[in-house]
């Protein structure tokens, strides 16, 4: 009974230390919020990191932390936009009221599908994920009375957020408020993973068997991670419809799940923080080659990730490992 306890205690430390701030969390924020003022000619760049790092943090809500590989995360993303883009267009501008109203119908798509995602093998889940992305594509390419079909929703006018503060062309209020949201969302995903509820996550994507043995109620903690999952990205959805003022079936396309998809790859799965970092490194490199060779830029974008596999995301950083006792490996 003691040695329970003690193992109990020693469990409770170990999850208090995890959902602590480290020091270089808060400086982290502090210079991502002072780079559109510093860098106000690249303030359009960040607010594209600040979409994509919240894109890829509820793909690793889905990866990271519950195990299932999805490659139809854009259907999430695309219900976000257009619901975003539409709810503008017809309902009302406001850019907050948008924000929650496709946060919404993001998270009940996430909530159906979820009962998809739940039946079969590892396999059958990635068709089935990939197949709900396709299926939303198609459907809004054909409402085109709705959506625009292949030209997408044009014209759409947002408010200024708060009444006040009014998108310009510069992307500076855009850049704010894309990090406002991905900040607020990041909160809310790291009192999720560190809540008990994130933690019965982690034990069913280490071992399902093991967590269904012990009274985990595995299918439906899978779908709340789902589903939560499902809300972020449609929340990434909407910030692109807002700050551009367009949708269209880009926002469907496979290559933004692969994209993400790379992203978790180069800042790792499983912790919120590699999301953030890998599209901050992934974006950055995209605008870097694009620039240098745009023809080839895919090609050198391709050779970075097969460099990053094979020597490893440790290593690539620590580069005076390369030559030691550890390179020689």
């Amino acid at each position: 009974m003691a040695s329970l306890a003690a193992n109990n205690m020693n469990t409770q430390t170990t999850l208090l230390q995890a959902s602590r701030w480290k020091p270089w969390e808060p400086v982290l924020w502090l210079l991502a919020f002072a780079a559109p003022l510093v860098l106000p000619s690249h303030a359009l760049i960040i607010n594209e990191i600040a979409i994509v790092a919240l894109f890829a943090v509820s793909l690793d809500l889905v990866l990271g932390y519950t195990g299932i590989v999805s490659l139809g995360h854009a259907a999430f993303f695309g219900m976000g936009a257009y619901s975003a883009a539409l709810f503008a267009k017809h309902i009302h501008p406001d850019p907050l009221v948008g924000m929650v109203f496709a946060v919404g119908t993001s998270t009940v798509l996430g909530a159906l599908c979820s009962l998809t995602v739940m039946r079969g093998t590892d396999l059958t889940r990635l068709m089935v994920t990939l197949g709900i992305g396709l299926i939303l594509m198609e459907l809004a390419n054909k409402l085109d009375w709705l959506t625009g079909g292949a030209d997408g929703l044009q014209g759409v006018m947002m408010g200024p957020v708060l009444g006040q503060f009014e998108f310009d062309l510069y992307g500076r209020t855009a850049a704010f408020y894309s990090l406002t949201v991905l900040l607020l969302c990041f909160l809310l995903a790291r009192r999720f993973v560190h809540s008990p509820l994130g933690g019965t996550l982690k034990a069913i994507r280490d071992n399902r068997l093991r967590a269904s043995a012990i009274g985990i109620p595995v299918t439906a903690r899978i779908a709340v991670g789902y589903t939560v999952a499902a809300a972020m990205a449609g929340a990434a959805g909407a910030l692109l419809a807002q700050t551009t003022g367009f949708a269209s079936l880009d926002v469907f396309e496979f290559h933004r799940s692969a994209d993400v998809m790379l992203i978790l790859i180069i800042g790792g799965t499983g912790w919120l923080y590699g999301g953030v970092m890998g599209a901050i490194v992934f974006k950055l490199m995209h605008d870097l080659l694009s620039s240098i060779t745009p023809q080839y830029w895919t090609f050198w974008l391709g050779l970075f990730l097969v460099v990053l596999v094979m020597v490893g995301r440790e290593r690539l950083i620590r580069p005076w490992t390369w030559f030691g006792k550890g390179g020689a490996r």
